[in-house]
């Protein structure tokens, strides 16, 4: 079993910054690979970023060039650093977790871990 707790999200205005955390307890965090999804209201949660145990990184179109994913398995913490944030970046966000897999997964089904979420307001 592996527990993950998101924090780092809050209000920020357009173009602004924010850096989310996740944090891992349980089982080894480095034989994981690990996932940032968000959810729009009304909307379907969908991919934002993961990244392999080895560090390699997958990220959607949308947010590419302005999100950068990383982890350090020594804190058992990996993190979501947002630059340029628009309005349409605001939802709730979740980290996620995939035992076993050394790739990058951008699918919903492929996660058997979960964190609660933390909110992520853009303003205009």
């Amino acid at each position: 079993q592996v527990q993950l707790v998101e924090s780092g999200g809050g209000l920020v205005q357009a173009g602004g910054s924010l850096r989310l955390s996740c944090a891992a307890s349980g089982r080894t965090f480095s034989n994981y690979a690990m996932g940032w999804f968000r959810q729009a209201p009304g909307k379907e949660r969908e991919f934002v970023a993961a990244i392999s145990w080895s560090g390699v990184t997958y990220y959607a179109d949308s947010v590419k060039g302005r999100f950068t994913i990383s982890r350090d398995n020594a804190k058992n913490t990996f993190y979501l650093q947002m630059n340029s944030l628009k309005p349409e970046d605001t939802a709730v966000y979740y980290c996620a977790a995939a035992y076993g897999v050394n790739r990058p997964l951008r699918g919903l089904h492929e996660y058997d871990y979960w964190g609660q979420g933390t909110q992520v307001t853009v303003s205009s």
